[in-house]
């Protein structure tokens, strides 16, 4: 399998991946939107033609109201318009923003208008790396115990610990290109944002442990068993050990083969639909659709040329440790 014989060069790739990734959020940083950073969101849509970005800035900077950022969206049905985000408005304050929105288009409407207290914007941003650490801590567990008993040539924590690094190779991937988004665009994550990274957390694990569970099930039907007693003090003990009848580097090359197949067809179907939500469904919904589809991508990646590269490439430093003991 290609992916085993060149799998230095794949985990370097991915390796650069999730540097760079880590790179370009910490110079770039990530847009906190008012689920998270708190404050006011107004959108107002034109059945015309949108006006000009610059007039409803000006109108905006004459209501002496603070900071504010301006950008295009469009809603559920199609019509173009603006989403603006300031601080924390008062009923007066909302009402004068509505108005001066309103007045630089026929045909102006204000479709949504939502303000979160800082309080509350802090208690989400808590909420939400508890859940990404909780959903990664019960899926470290669930692998260790799903891949008990394997013992050799890899222990069932190893399994877990790479499962680990895809999954910060996934999540890292889209959290930058939304980084660089919220440069180009504006693009800021939301509670959505959560809810498509713990999404892609789910969809790749699922996509590893499936490479892992053939590998497993090869590991069972290429190995003999030798049972190994020992009398310490009177006690006997049995143990079993376990012979590979063939190279674990070819065990684990033919799990890869045998699904391949299944994870890029998994992948292009999942794939069709996010692009579809992405173009055909609402302003919305595009970042949530775009974190899934980055996300997918690097999961596909993850599985197939990174997760049996590291595990063979850790067997091999375990058993050259060995040889050195």
């Amino acid at each position: 399998m290609f992916v085993i014989r060149y799998r230095k060069f794949f985990v370097l790739f991915a390796l650069a991946l999730i540097v760079g990734s880590i790179a370009i959020i910490s110079f770039f940083g990530l847009r906190l939107g008012i689920d998270f950073a708190g404050g006011s969101l107004t959108e107002v849509v034109y059945n015309t033609t949108l006006p000009d970005k610059s007039f409803l800035e000006s109108e905006i900077t004459n209501l002496d109201i603070g900071n504010f950022t301006v950008r295009e969206s469009q809603d559920e049905v199609g019509r173009d318009g603006f989403l603006v985000r300031t601080r924390s408005l008062t009923e007066s304050e909302r009402e004068t923003l509505t108005a001066a929105a309103v007045s630089i288009g026929e045909g102006g409407e204000v479709t949504r208008f939502t303000s979160i207290g800082p309080v509350i914007g802090q208690e989400l941003r808590d909420k939400s790396v508890w859940a990404i650490t909780g959903v990664a801590l019960i899926i470290v567990l669930y692998v260790a115990f799903a891949f008990a008993g394997i013992g050799k040539p890899v222990s069932s924590w190893v399994y877990g610990g790479i499962t680990i690094l895809i999954l910060i190779h996934d999540v890292l991937l889209p959290a930058a290109i939304i980084s660089i988004l919220g440069v180009v665009a504006g693009v800021e994550i939301d509670v959505l944002f959560v809810m498509a990274i713990l999404a892609v957390l789910g969809y790749s694990v699922n996509d590893t442990i499936v490479v892992f569970d053939r590998v497993r099930e090869n590991l069972i039907q290429n190995r003999t068993e030798k049972k190994i007693k020992t009398n310490v003090a009177g006690v006997v003990n049995e143990e079993i050990e376990y012979t590979l009848t063939k190279p674990f580097e070819e065990i684990v090359g033919s799990a890869v083969t045998q699904t391949i197949a299944r994870s890029i067809n998994t992948s292009l179907t999942t794939l069709v639909t996010l692009t579809a939500l992405y173009f055909i469904g609402g302003s919305v919904t595009q970042t949530f659709a775009l974190v899934l589809i980055v996300g997918v991508l690097a999961g596909t990646y993850s599985s197939i040329a990174m997760a049996s590269p590291l595990l063979i490439t850790y067997a091999k430093w375990q058993a050259g440790r060995e040889v050195k003991k």
